[in-house]
């Protein structure tokens, strides 16, 4: 496949393209354009290679629309070039002071996709029965977020399910803590909590909660056989757990704390309990 034209002039931030890409820096925009950026190589070349081999799917991220590449951001993916021409895909370059109106970090890396947002509802991405998956419930930390959906990819997980009041999964910080996962696994974010719970229990997922003051601990649920059934871990945020929510899961457990820390912070507990799962599993 043969890559489109590429600028030869570096694109300046009042450009048209990269104009309307900044508008995707926020959720609105996002949401209205149906689109989002990735930054930095890593989730660059994660992004080409989904588009190269045509990863699809309900809930999955993919079609990128073009690349920007400042000098120094193209020094850092040696083979950006070739990977665009094989995904078909625009590299445009463009000045240092472009991509950073592009990025919300603060030391740009000069390396930005702009890609498709998924269209899916939480029935469709559950519609092939996964073992596993990670429900977050009104988390409010991108970081926390992105990080959740990386620890959900490496153990295997089928899918994240953002319910409630949770962050955007496709807020620029969030893309970033998944180091790219937000290309591997479907991801799909829903307001209304109980319609998230029926359709988990009507493709056959017990709802598991992980709650810090729950009575029964990780360990003796799993001894017990509690984990052996596909499982929906539903997350609460840092600050109020499960909340309002915590009796409408089918359990709650905790996992155990044998020094002398107060807490696990979310993404810590998650994948604890995440790969509890997936050891059962296996």
């Amino acid at each position: 496949m043969s890559c489109p034209q590429q600028e030869r002039a570096p694109l300046t931030e009042r450009s048209s393209r990269v104009s309307a890409a900044r508008k995707l820096t926020r959720r609105s925009g996002r949401e209205r354009a149906g689109m989002f950026l990735a930054e930095g190589p890593m989730a660059v070349v994660e992004a080409l290679e989904a588009e190269s081999e045509g990863r699809s799917g309900p809930g999955m991220s993919g079609g990128v629309r073009e690349v920007f590449a400042t000098p120094e951001g193209a020094r850092r993916c040696p083979e950006l070039a070739e990977r665009c021409a094989a995904a078909g895909v625009a590299l445009r370059p463009v000045t240092e002071r472009a991509a950073a109106t592009l990025s919300e970090t603060v030391t740009p890396q000069g390396l930005v996709a702009v890609c498709d947002l998924p269209r899916s509802s939480v029935e469709e991405v559950l519609a092939n029965r996964p073992r596993t998956v990670a429900v977050l419930l009104n988390v409010a930390d991108p970081g926390n977020a992105g990080t959740v959906v990386r620890v959900a990819d490496a153990a295997g997980a089928g899918a994240v399910l953002f319910a409630g009041d949770t962050v955007d999964p496709y807020n620029g910080k969030a893309v970033r803590a998944s180091t790219g996962s937000v290309f591997h696994l479907p991801l799909v974010r829903e307001r209304n909590v109980e319609s998230v719970f029926s359709a988990c229990r009507a493709a056959g997922l017990r709802l598991v909660g992980a709650e810090g003051g729950a009575d029964e601990d990780l360990h003796t649920a799993e001894r017990r056989g509690e984990l052996d059934t596909p499982t929906a871990w539903v997350f609460g945020s840092e600050a109020h757990g499960l909340g309002e929510h915590a009796g409408e899961v089918d359990l709650t457990v905790r996992v155990p704390i044998y020094g002398r820390a107060e807490s696990l912070n979310l993404a810590t507990a998650a994948a604890v309990c995440l790969y509890t799962s997936a050891r059962r599993a296996r």
